[in-house]
């Protein structure tokens, strides 16, 4: 791994690292069960993607607000705020669970979701204090942090489940219960880690270099769509929204899909670990490959591991089987995602990055709960396998975006070196 130099950079990233970690094993506690809850609370199979859509539509609304409020208050306090309303979120979901509510549950996910927003710009705010030629690896090992959170965040499911029904709740409301303390933990995490002096580290990051009229500085203050012509801004958004769409559309509906033939609670688990862990436990070799190779490069070889994925999830009803298929579809996805935000963060100027990042989110959060809603009804119009195709195509897509709109190894697009 390569490490920060600086002292002030390494407490930064270690902080955002063990942050990610238990902000994920928050995370994943609850979407081992949430489907499954939603379908209880419903009564309709088809509705089960409702429980992903909420979450992922309230990181969609709360996204670009949340750049917004980082651009002006800075990024520790923003963190700090998306893991407290992401732990009452999931205190009200669990409520909802226990008074048999699917409104409340629904609300409380979507609340999760608002908070999520913030944690998400994790690694724009880790880019934010790491020179260019360093910063994909540096994301990386942000993102890499929650590969031990995303493993062990599912299998905690069953123990909190037996823990909530021992004191006569509801399984599934267990799950949600943990989720919550664990983002209060993570809210407290970062106020403690995240108090250095920020500025001082983004100068630091910054080269003091004249631009050239080869690499002429982006406008200070563009917006969303302004920015979508730059060939680099569209091609990370392409990247990370149709990676996270097509990831989502596979994951959310797996557990269902399982369920409906057979499988318990603990085969369930055991692929979504799987799954979590083709995400991130590479996450720092991709971040090194994107750094050398360029992101281009890894953003192809991402979608074409992603598209394998889908291809190999349906072929087979066996639990080793279907972990193959969801172990690809993670590791594409930690292709696209790695090199598509580094890819961002080299694109934008300093004083437009917050909020831009902000927007970026905000479209890959609503392309993704597209995704989870069309994942349960497609799953309950045409099966698993029409939907794995669906998932192939959506897929496709960044390779495109990557092979055509990008050069091959531009340095100040692509960060090769």
């Amino acid at each position: 791994m390569a490490w920060p130099q600086s002292t002030s950079l390494l407490r930064v990233t270690i902080g955002l690292m063990l942050a990610q970690s238990l902000a994920q094993a928050a995370h994943s506690t609850a979407v081992t069960v949430n489907t499954l809850a939603a379908v209880q609370l419903s009564g309709q199979k088809a509705l089960a993607g409702l429980a992903g859509m909420a979450v992922l539509g309230g990181s969609a609304l709360a996204a670009y607000p949340a750049g917004y409020l980082m651009a002006r208050l800075g990024r520790r306090y923003g963190l700090v705020l998306g893991a407290a309303t992401a732990s009452l979120g999931a205190g009200l979901a669990g409520f909802g669970i226990v008074r048999a509510s699917f409104f409340a549950f629904l609300w409380g996910l979507f609340v999760v979701g608002m908070g999520r927003a913030a944690l998400d710009q994790s690694r724009f705010a880790a880019a934010e204090v790491t020179p260019q030629e360093r910063r994909a690896r540096v994301m990386s090992l942000v993102i890499w942090g929650a590969t031990v959170g995303a493993v062990s965040g599912p299998l905690l499911a069953a123990p909190a489940g037996n823990w909530a029904l021992s004191l006569g709740m509801n399984t599934y409301a267990g799950p949600l219960l943990l989720t919550s303390a664990g983002y209060a933990v993570v809210a407290v995490l970062l106020f403690a880690m995240l108090a250095v002096d920020w500025q001082r580290l983004v100068e630091r990051a910054t080269p003091l270099t004249l631009p050239t009229p080869s690499t002429p500085p982006p406008p200070r203050r563009r917006s969303f769509r302004e920015a979508l012509h730059q060939p680099s801004v569209f091609a990370a958004l392409v990247a990370m929204a149709c990676g996270q769409a097509a990831m989502v559309l596979l994951m959310a509906s797996v557990s269902v899909h399982m369920s409906d033939h057979g499988h318990d609670l603990g085969d369930i688990s055991a692929v979504i670990s799987i799954h979590v862990l083709g995400m991130f436990a590479f996450s720092p070799l991709v971040g090194q490959l994107a750094d050398r190779l360029g992101r281009r490069a890894v953003i192809v070889a991402g979608a074409l591991v992603l598209m394998a994925g889908c291809v190999i999830a349906p072929l087979s009803l066996d639990t080793p089987w279907i972990a193959l298929g969801q172990f690809f579809v993670g590791l594409g996805w930690s292709g696209c995602y790695v090199a598509g935000s580094a890819l961002l963060a080299d694109a934008l100027g300093q004083a437009e990055r917050a909020r831009l990042q902000g927007a970026n989110d905000a479209a890959v959060n609503i392309a993704s709960a597209a995704g989870c809603l069309g994942s349960g009804l497609l799953l309950a119009a045409v099966g698993f396998t029409w939907l794995s195709v669906v998932g192939f195509a959506v897929a496709l897509l960044p390779l495109l975006a990557a092979a055509f709109a990008l050069p091959g190894r531009a340095p100040n697009a692509l960060g090769a070196r």
